[in-house]
């Protein structure tokens, strides 16, 4: 059987993290800039550190921790990213997203991604969370490019990326915590520029709520290998043009600290329930 440069690359990494942990995670959690504390919560903590994987794509970004951490929310064995490699960074969209296509060849079956975006809605205030109903990718290259790999279809449907039972659970669980849960569509730049007033006046009138540089080339992906997707996205600062404020790093990962606490009762709400709810959720 013919395995292609993509898979294994997978399978080395696979191979190599086996000799680090034995654990089969039912759910992937991916962490965006400032959002690293949502994983201070899981019991049994064992933590992987990306560098130590071989062939495992290691971002070099501010306020991403570049580890594993692996553990259980109520019994149910979850593996939280504390931050992810970009398209940016000179990496192939392949290595992007190789991070989720090897945890689901673990077992995991459900992926719940989180970033810190800028606000493309001028509503969107820092701080806000908005739910992400659906994305656009238009603007970098596919993660499906190249070889069909990991058994999907080779033009897969994407009419519902973001699926629809997992946020309704958000939806709900936000307003049992009192959590006001914006929601739109979440828009992928290739940065790593932060976005000009023009392009953010042209992302306004295609339709996207917030702006960021990762998520929506992990979604395709996700989708295409199996997974159930949902997304967060952390309002860090109203996008280039909206206000006169100048944009940074700094004030990304700032805000995103401050909006990790609602960030992760979200997130431990949802999985909590799908704890709760394994048959039917």
């Amino acid at each position: 059987m013919f395995v292609t440069p993509v898979e294994q690359k997978i399978k080395n990494c696979l191979d190599d993290l086996s000799k680090k942990i034995d654990f089969t995670p039912k759910v992937l959690v991916v962490l965006g800039s400032g959002l690293g504390t949502v994983a201070d919560g899981l019991e049994e903590k064992q933590t992987v550190d990306f560098a130590s994987i071989k062939d495992f794509p290691v971002s070099g970004v501010s306020g991403h921790a570049g580890r594993f951490v692996f553990g259980y929310i109520s019994g149910l064995p979850v593996a939280v990213m504390q931050g992810r490699v970009h398209y940016y960074e000179g990496y192939s969209m392949s290595d992007v997203v190789l991070p989720l296509r090897m945890v689901r060849a673990m077992g995991a079956d459900t992926l719940v991604l989180t970033n810190s975006a800028g606000g493309v809605d001028p509503s969107f205030r820092a701080g806000d969370i908005m739910l992400i109903t659906d994305h656009i990718a238009s603007f970098v290259p596919s993660p499906l490019r190249g070889a069909n790999v990991c058994g999907g279809e080779r033009f897969p449907d994407m009419s519902h990326v973001y699926d629809t039972q997992l946020s309704d659970c958000l939806r709900d669980i936000a307003k049992r915590q009192g959590i006001e849960l914006k929601e739109g569509i979440y828009l992928q730049a290739p940065g790593p520029q932060y976005e000009n007033p023009a392009e953010v006046r042209f992302y306004h009138m295609i339709g996207a709520g917030a702006v960021g540089m990762s998520t929506a080339c992990e979604a395709i992906a996700a989708v295409h290998c199996g997974y159930r997707v949902c997304g967060l996205s952390c309002i860090a600062n109203p996008a280039a043009g909206v206000t006169d404020m100048v944009l940074t790093h700094d004030e990304v990962k700032a805000v995103g600290e401050r909006a990790s606490g609602k960030i992760a009762g979200l997130v431990y709400g949802l999985l909590e329930k799908m704890s709760r709810e394994r048959d039917t959720l």
